[in-house]
C-alpha cells in the first residue's frame, strides 16, 4: 500500500531540507512541542490520563495541532507517547504522573517475551484515523509520525519504569545476549509497524526516538542496538517518507545511528552541528540544536545561539531546526513562537 502522504507535503520544506534539497527556509519544529507547556494543552487534557489522550482521535488531532496554530512551526509531530503500541498489544503498564512509564510484569526471563505478539494495524485503529484526521487538517504542513526504538523500549520494559543507570538492562544485554536480542527483535517489529501505520495514513516523515541511546557505549550499541533500530526504520523504507533518527547524549554514535536507515540524524545540544556533519558526511541532514534551557534565557543571547545554530546548519547538506531534545514544561510558550519567527526571518533565502 503506497504512503497517501498529500503531495503538496513533498515540496514543503522540512520535506526537502530532510532530502538535502532545497529550501526558502529553514524548517523549524520542536521535540514536545506538543505538551506541557502550552495552557491550551493543559486544558484540553485536565482529567483525562495520558494514555487515554493518546488513544482518542479527536484530542490526538487537537494536541497535535495546537503548536502549529501557535508557533507557525513547519510541520507537526504525532500526539502520542512510545509505549502506546506497547499498552495497544495488551502489556500491562501505564504512564504514572512524575514518573513515566510503569510496567506491571518487567521482562526478565524467556517466557516473559509472550507480553510481545506482533503489532498490527487493527491493534491501532485509533492511530490511523486520527493521521488521517490530522492530514485533512493540516494541508501542506507535513505531519511527523514517530516510534520509539527498540533499545529505548527494551530498557523500560526491563526495568520495569525509566531509569537512570540502565543496570538490569544492561545486566540482560551482556549476561544473556540472546534473550535480549529476542526482546530486541520483537520490539523492531512493533516500532516498524507503528511508523508504517502512521506513513500509510498519510504522515508525510517519522522519527525514532532513542532516548536511552546515549547510555552504551559506540560497540555495544553497533552490535545490541542498531541492528534492531536498523529493522525498524526499514518498515517503512518503501514508503517514500524521511526517516529521522535521534537520541539523546549521542554525539559518539551519529554515524551508527545514520547508517542505521535514516536520511536525517537529530543532533543533542551537546554536539555543535558543525561537528556533527563533520561526523556524518555528506550523506545526511541534520536536526537540531538549541539547548532546550537557553529558552529560559535573556532574549539576546537566546537570539545570538539561535543565529549561530541557523548559520552552522547552512553549511549542512539539509537542516531542520530543532532542540537538543524537548521542550521543558515550563517554558513560556511566547518565546518558541519568537524563535520560530526569528529562525524563518535569518534564514530566508528569497
Amino acid at each position: 500500500m503506497p504512503t497517501t502522504a498529500p503531495p503538496a507535503t513533498r515540496q514543503s520544506d522540512l520535506v526537502r531540507a530532510a532530502r538535502r534539497e532545497s529550501v526558502t527556509r529553514t524548517p523549524v519544529w520542536f521535540m514536545r512541542q506538543a505538551g506541557r507547556s502550552l495552557p491550551e494543552y493543559r486544558a484540553v487534557r485536565e482529567g483525562i490520563p495520558m494514555l487515554e489522550s493518546c488513544m482518542r482521535p479527536d484530542l490526538v488531532t487537537e494536541i497535535t495541532l495546537q503548536p502549529v496554530r501557535r508557533h507557525g512551526v513547519d510541520a507537526a509531530i504525532f500526539f502520542s507517547d512510545i509505549v502506546v503500541p506497547l499498552k495497544a498489544i495488551g502489556v500491562d503498564l501505564d504512564i504514572v504522573p512524575g514518573v513515566g512509564p510503569v510496567v506491571a510484569r518487567p521482562i526478565r526471563t524467556a517466557a516473559d517475551l509472550d507480553q510481545l505478539v506482533p503489532l498490527t494495524p487493527e491493534h491501532v485503529p485509533f492511530v490511523t484515523e486520527a493521521v488521517q484526521q490530522l492530514v485533512r487538517e493540516l494541508g501542506d504542513i507535513p505531519l511527523i509520525g514517530f516510534a520509539g526504538a527498540p533499545f529505548t523500549l527494551a530498557s523500560y520494559l526491563v526495568e520495569g519504569g525509566p531509569s537512570k543507570n540502565h543496570e538490569k538492562t544492561k545486566a540482560l544485554m551482556h549476561g544473556d545476549p540472546e534473550l535480549w536480542d529476542a526482546l530486541c527483535a520483537r520490539l523492531a517489529q512493533i516500532s516498524g509497524a507503528f511508523l508504517r501505520v502512521q506513513a500509510q495514513a498519510g504522515a508525510s516523515a517519522v522519527q525514532l526516538f532513542d532516548s536511552w541511546a546515549g547510555a552504551l557505549s559506540k560497540a555495544d550499541y553497533a552490535a545490541r542496538a542498531m541492528p534492531h533500530s536498523a529493522v525498524a526504520l526499514a518498515a517503512v523504507e518503501d514508503l517514500d517518507v524521511p526517516r529521522i533518527h535521534f537520541g539523546v547524549g549521542t554525539g559518539e554514535l551519529l554515524a551508527l545511528m545514520g547508517a542505521a536507515g535514516a536520511e536525517v540524524v537529530g543532533v543533542d545540544y551537546r554536539v555543535s552541528l558543525t561537528d556533527a556533519v563533520e561526523r556524518l558526511g555528506p550523506t545526511y541532514a541534520v536536526q537540531g540544536n538549541l539547548d532546550p534551557a537557553l529558552l529560559f534565557a535573556p532574549w539576546d543571547a537566546l537570539e545570538r545561539r539561535v543565529r549561530e545554530i541557523v548559520e552552522e546548519g547552512r553549511h549542512a547538506p539539509g537542516h531542520i531546526f530543532n532542540l537538543g531534545h524537548g521542550v521543558l514544561p515550563n517554558v513560556d510558550p511566547d518565546v518558541l513562537t519568537r524563535v520560530t519567527a526569528l529562525v524563518h526571518e535569518c534564514s530566508s533565502r528569497r
